[in-house]
Parts: C-alpha cells; structure tokens; sequence
C-alpha cells in the first residue's frame, strides 16, 4: 500500500482515478481548491483536502506533500486565464516538484499532454499556448529532478467507457477516455518499469499493464 497526494482531486480524471486507487489498497488524500466539492471527491474513497495550491509557498508544499509515497500531478487551471495558467500549470506544479524533492517523496506521475515540450509548436498567438509553454517548463523540470518520475501524456480527452486499452506507439495525437487515462494513471502508479519515462498514449487495442510496461 502506498501514500498517495493526488493533486487537482476534483478534476474530472481525478474522481476517476480515486476509487481505482482505492480499490488497489492505496491511500490517496485528494487535493481540492473548492469547499463545495468535499461530498463528492469523499465519496470516491479518498481522504478529502482543501487547499489551494496556486498560492502555496515552497515550505507549505513541502508540508503538504510530506509523508507521502507518491505524488500524482493532475491538477489544471483550465485556460482561459494565462497569468493563471502560468501559476497553476507551470509555478504551482515546479513548487510541488521541489516540494517531493525536499521532502523526501520518491515517486511523482505528472499528466501532461501529448506533444507537450519545447516543440510544442503551437502559435503564441493561440489561446492555448500559455498551457503548452506552462506545461513544457514543468515537465522539464521534472524530468530534471531526482525524483522517480513519469509524464503521462494522453491525446485529446473525451468522455467515452472506459476500454482498458491504449495505444502508447502513436506518432500523432489522436483521442482517449478519461476513464482509461484514470487507468493508466493507477496502472502507472504500481509499475516500476515507468519510471523515468514519459508515455503518450492514445485509445488503443493494447491492455493499458502491457502498453505501459518498459
């Protein structure tokens, strides 16, 4: 069993993921800006959280992360704001990185997004370019870390049934459920040979333990 923070606990991944964590034998506290939404993220199984991350501080990440085993990184802004995009998406997430590195916590799993990096090549004229920039610097940084780290980084997300299969070979973005990016995550989160490695992933034919293994 580990100890699991998973970060950005209401998004709509998240409360999927929760109860497949939970199911595993896992810990999770789920961490959630909004009061309103204790019943519903409590009601996957995880250990509700209200904290606003956006405004923490390196010392009071380290507080919140410490402890733990495992942090999963599936928080957002959202877009639309780019200043909040760069303090959500980018600062808030490079402070959480740190954080794990100050306090000890080995293991990280991010969700990013497929084709997120330095080449992302998205115009900065796009509305979308300050998650694409935001999400590339955080990434890199956690890729720099000591930490066990993983990117995942699935296609556009839809609101399909879950499969339980993935295609992790794709040279182009195509689409995924949110269902089975809430499996891969768990898969993810108990699988070794992940580690140091960034997955992208589209929906699939291959059993997501098989289309993740290294």
């Amino acid at each position: 069993m580990a100890r699991i923070l998973l970060i950005g606990g209401h998004g709509k991944v998240a409360l999927l993921l929760s109860p497949l964590l939970v199911e595993a034998g896992h810990h999770v506290t789920s961490v959630f800006r909004n009061p309103a939404h204790e019943e519903e993220v409590a009601a996957t199984g995880a250990t509700p959280l209200v904290a606003d991350v956006e405004g923490f501080d390196l010392g009071q990440f380290t507080n919140l992360v410490s402890g733990n085993d495992v942090v999963v990184w599936s928080a957002g802004a959202g877009g639309g704001d780019p200043q909040r995009t760069w303090a959500v998406d980018r600062d808030a997430a490079i402070r959480s990185i740190e954080a794990a590195e100050a306090a000890g916590v080995p293991r990280y799993v991010m969700v990013s997004y497929f084709g997120a990096g330095a080449d992302h090549g998205v115009d900065p004229e796009d509305a979308f370019f300050a998650y694409a920039e935001a999400k590339a610097a955080a990434d890199e940084r956690l890729r720099t870390s000591g930490l066990d780290w993983t990117i995942l980084a699935p296609s556009a997300l839809t609101l399909d049934e879950p499969t339980g299969r993935i295609d992790a070979d794709a040279e182009q973005g195509e689409s995924v459920s949110r269902a089975d990016v809430a499996a891969v995550i768990a898969a993810t989160v108990d699988d070794a040979t992940t580690v140091r490695r960034t997955i992208s992933f589209n929906a699939g034919q291959t059993p997501i333990a098989e289309a993740i293994r290294g």
